[in-house]
């Protein structure tokens, strides 16, 4: 028997849970670390059970055990079928389980699981959209570095390579290129170790450097130009009629909101909900398919 229902947003940089009683009401939340499948399936595992664990404790549940819960999940890097695959093999015991992407939970939390278009910009980025039909629509998603435009990891890279130029002298650096500097470790010697460890996460902690230039700086102003219109860009292949409500999600969707084309800000609504509540509007629709 299903006596608690876990929806879970996992990312480059953390996880966060919702647990419900099986009719959807919120009993608790809780975070962790980073559960994106591209840090490892076990690492995912244990950020994902730590999270549900912290979440029941906030709701004086216990330890219940697994076969109890029903969990849906959206994580980064579900695109690899591959990791995919594995991961849900390893399934350490749960009733039910969902899995998708963390875009399409995002989108599931944002318009109540009603047709919508999100574009959710955080560690990463993608643009996910339901069209009335109920087909589904993703644009973006390919990852850093190749892809994940206006994310996070893809303000970090540009900021870096801003620094590079300033600390070889090719361009002259303000107070954003020293903040950049000074957290890369200071001179060159340390900025090259820092690169040679550095992963997603780490190019995405970069980006807070940008926004708070963003206004007095014309370099990290000009980063935050470019992700607007990398954002536009994703909102039309998306909806091209611009029939859909728009919503701007994760972590960096508030700030760039102000950084889009005028034509592009004006269709955006505030997102209903996030990818966890998401996930267990997932969760809650599988269970009731397969009653």
């Amino acid at each position: 028997m299903i006596e608690y229902l876990i929806g879970v947003d996992g990312g480059g940089t953390g996880t966060r849970v919702r647990l419900a009683d099986p009719n959807g009401v919120e009993l608790a939340q809780a975070s962790a670390g980073p559960s994106a499948l591209s840090h490892g399936l076990d690492n995912a595992w244990t950020a994902i059970l730590s999270a549900i664990g912290e979440a029941c404790a906030v709701a004086d549940v216990g330890l219940p055990p697994l076969s109890s819960m029903a969990i849906g999940l959206g994580l980064a890097g579900v695109h690899n079928k591959d990791w995919a695959a594995r991961f849900v093999a390893a399934d350490p015991g749960f009733a039910a389980l969902v899995l998708d992407t963390d875009g399409f939970t995002t989108l599931m939390g944002a318009h109540g699981g009603a047709p919508g278009a999100i574009v959710a910009i955080g560690t990463g980025s993608v643009g996910e959209a339901m069209r009335a039909d109920g087909s589904k629509v993703e644009v973006g998603g390919w990852g850093f570095p190749a892809g994940d435009e206006a994310s996070g990891a893809w303000m970090g890279l540009r900021a870096l390579n801003h620094i590079e130029q300033v600390l070889d002298g090719r361009v002259t650096g303000g107070a954003f290129a020293g903040d950049v500097i000074a957290a890369c470790g200071g001179e060159r010697d340390a900025v090259q170790i820092w690169l040679g460890r550095a992963n997603q996460t780490a190019y995405a902690g970069l980006a807070r450097f940008v926004v708070l230039h963003g206004e007095s700086d014309p370099v990290a102003r000009a980063i935050l130009e470019h992700a607007g219109r990398e954002v536009a860009s994703i909102a039309a292949a998306l909806d091209p009629q611009g029939a859909l409500p728009l919503a701007l999600c994760g972590g960096l969707g508030d700030v760039l909101l102000a950084w889009l084309p005028p034509d592009t800000r004006a269709r955006c609504l505030p997102p209903q909900g996030d990818s966890a509540r998401g996930a267990l509007f997932m969760i809650e629709r599988h269970l009731k398919d397969t009653r």
